[in-house]
């Protein structure tokens, strides 16, 4: 449904009624109760094989809490992490209007980081699941910057970002109901399911649609997750289902033109084929069983999911017609399968309360398998005249399969010698192995051109860490931290249309990391600082390779900048954070290819869309009854939209905030997203040459929520 006109507010008028709101409150507050006092540590389960608290890890890792998301009205993963320091994620990208592409250490690459949800690789041994991501019931997120190269080897390198659901049985059940901008609505409900003796279940099930300023553009998503946990004689057992169906009609991105995006093209056009599509159909069963052993709890886990995608998309050609006659975009239907098997197999043991580890095994399989119809087509700018494919002549068909086998034996120990010092070292034994064959079939009669290549790579990865208490007394402490990581990275698949056989020389980094992390003001009071240095090898980037898009190897770069994120607890249910983060990311080694056959060399130039500048500032008023209330401003610095770092995007703001009010069972808010409406350019697309995704407009959503 479309917003009514008393919710079209200004978005200065919409920033000074959030803040004013928040300061009133803060006041009537203020002095009025008492301040909590953190008594419980935040125990983690992402940086090391072991669960630990967040003081002793030494690396930068921060929390978001299920409460905080819902806190702040937060419905999809840019707005969970708004607030986490370093971590800049743009909405939309190839994948749809319902993915994302989070950039992390200054890197923002579809494959360079790692998603887990419970436990388990999303998306397995090819690329982040991100446009399935249902963060509804999520009791928090878990975001690792950086590697981690004991856990889970050969798939992530700039960060982790764990999304873990409500244990069964312990869910906080609700249902829900919201509307707002361009027709967007949603529903959900979760709920604990009865209880058998020691078998415990509970159920989610929500469906949204969202809709876009890009015209013609939303997508519509269904999920269902059941978990299921039992108690055993000697250990316990747990079972995940989770099916998605997402339907998107996706948007286009925006043309560069020399060093600008380029005025010929509007500012919310779509040109993709008139049943332009990027739909995906996913299945996920876990399984896992913990046994009590003499040495400690032997914990196995075991997943399965596919995944079915049905694309159909279109992009401008470079120097693109305007005609709406001439052929000046390409495009393709694709049919995308991949199946992926996790297993993970070990023991944690402890030898003492100084010193314990873990020993293990993990494999990691996918097998997956694209066929396109590639066409050329002819279409106004403005997307006035979209053909539908089914009309167009195919040009080829092309075809790719790609098998993935990761092998690792992990180690890890941890050691706390006295009150003050904490090690952990990991080590890790991986087996890669891939086979990749591609296709490409004209259909005027010329001879298919098959291409097949194997690789096969075993290697060592690991890392050492260690943090201090540099002081310490009651609630209040500073605590100093300091690593090393070294590892290596498959090179990503797109499963594209262009069914490139050719497979690219595995990435591998090695980083350090110093920082410094504290506590203070009886608990109200947290942050963190850190400053890393990342060398890299062989980043795979998108390149225009005889004319089309292609992935290619870029020789080496280098990451390093700080970061910075504190929280205060400004009153019961008021609470403040600021976060800050500079990032230098650089070509140091990097001769490319020029269309023409010019060798062009990039050392010391900025990746693309890779801000120096990031900050945020943040307000939640929560309490569990009465008002509610949320402001969160973000700053993106400027940034390159070209690798010779001739084209500037400027720097740009976006704020979000929500009011709304809390009864005894039943809630109500209204929250707006993008309230400044910027529409700069976000994430880079794989497949369009020197194209550019555009965030979203403004949207308002009402929300009503009854507690069960």
């Amino acid at each position: 449904m479309n917003c009514p006109h008393f919710l079209r507010t200004s978005t200065n008028n919409t920033r000074r009624l959030a803040t004013g709101l928040i300061a009133l409150l803060a006041l009537g507050r203020l002095g009025a109760e008492e301040m909590a006092e953190a008594t419980s540590p935040v125990v983690v389960i992402t940086a090391t094989r072991l669960p630990s608290e967040v003081a002793l890890v030494p690396a930068m890792i921060s929390v978001v809490t299920g409460q905080d998301i819902a806190a702040r009205g937060a419905h999809d993963l840019r707005s969970a992490l708004a607030l986490v320091g370093g971590v800049d994620v743009a909405a939309g990208g190839d994948a749809g209007p319902a993915g994302s592409v989070p950039g992390l250490w200054g890197l923002r690459e579809f494959d360079a980081f790692l998603l887990v949800v419970d436990g388990v690789p999303a998306g397995g041994a090819f690329n982040p699941a991100l446009t399935t991501l249902d963060l509804t019931n999520v009791a928090r997120i878990e975001v690792l910057r950086g590697a981690a190269p004991v856990l889970y080897g050969a798939t992530s390198f700039v960060g982790v970002i764990h999304v873990i659901h409500a244990a069964p049985g312990e869910s906080a059940g609700s249902v829900s109901a919201s509307g707002g901008s361009r027709s967007s609505g949603a529903m959900a409900l979760t709920t604990n399911l009865p209880d058998f003796g020691k078998f415990k279940q509970s159920l989610t099930i929500n469906g949204e649609r969202r809709g876009f300023s890009q015209d013609d553009a939303s997508y519509q998503r269904s999920h269902a997750l059941y978990r299921a946990a039992a108690l055993l004689p000697g250990g316990r057992a747990h079972f995940d289902l989770d099916f998605t169906d997402l339907r998107q009609s996706p948007y286009s991105p925006h043309p560069r033109e020399g060093n600008v995006l380029t005025g010929r093209f509007p500012l919310d056009a779509n040109v993709n084929p008139r049943d332009g599509r990027a739909d995906v159909s996913r299945t996920q069963l876990n399984a896992g069983l913990v046994h009590d052993t003499e040495f400690g709890p032997w914990t196995t886990v075991i997943s399965a999911a596919r995944t079915v995608s049905h694309n159909t998309r279109g992009f401008l050609r470079g120097d693109f017609a305007t005609d709406g006659v001439t052929p000046n975009a390409d495009g393709f239907r694709q049919r995308v399968t991949i199946t992926d098997f996790y297993l993970n197999s070990g023991v944690a043991w402890t030898l003492s309360p100084e010193l314990r580890g873990a020993l293990g095994l993990d494999f990691l399989a996918g097998n997956g398998r694209q066929t396109s119809e590639n066409f050329e087509y002819a279409v106004f700018p403005d997307g006035r005249n979209r053909p539908d494919s089914h009309t167009l002549h195919v040009d080829e068909a092309t075809a790719l399969r790609d098998t993935r086998r990761f092998g690792g034996l992990y180690s890890e120990v941890q050691w706390t010698p006295t009150s003050r010092w904490h090690f952990v070292a990991g080590l890790r034994f991986n087996y890669t192995n891939e086979h990749r064959v591609g296709e490409v079939a004209p259909t005027d009669g010329t001879p298919a051109d098959r291409s097949t290549d194997r690789l096969t790579r075993s290697r060592l990865s690991g890392s050492i860490g260690a943090t201090y208490k540099v002081w310490g007394r009651s609630a209040s402490h500073v605590t100093a931290f300091a690593d090393y990581r070294n590892t290596y990275k498959s090179a990503a698949v797109d499963f594209g249309p262009e069914a490139e056989g050719e497979i690219l020389q595995p990435e591998t980094a090695h980083s350090a990391e110093v920082g410094l992390r504290g506590q203070s003001a009886t608990g109200r009071f947290t942050w963190e600082a850190s400053y890393f240095d990342m060398d890299f090898s062989n980043l795979v980037i998108r390149e225009n390779i005889g004319g089309l898009p292609g992935l290619e190897n870029a020789g080496r770069e280098r990451f390093k900048g700080a970061e910075f994120e504190a929280t205060f607890t400004l009153a019961t249910d008021l609470r403040a954070t600021a976060t800050w983060a500079y990032h230098d990311a650089r070509f140091t080694d990097y001769a490319r290819l020029r269309p023409g056959g010019a060798i062009q060399q990039l050392s010391g130039k900025r990746l693309e869309l890779s801000p120096k500048n990031l900050a945020a500032l943040g307000l939640v008023y929560a309490p569990e009854r009465g008002p509610l209330a949320s402001v969160v401003w973000n700053r993106t610095g400027s940034r390159f939209l070209n690798k010779g770092n001739t084209a500037v995007a400027a720097a740009y703001d976006m704020v979000d905030a929500g009011v709304g009010y809390a009864f005894e069972r039943w809630s109500i808010r209204l929250d707006g997203t993008n309230l400044t409406d910027s529409r700069d350019p976000a994430a880079e697309s794989e497949i369009g040459d020197a194209q550019f995704y555009r965030l979203p407009g403004r949207m308002l959503l009402l929300t009503v929520t009854r507690r069960l």
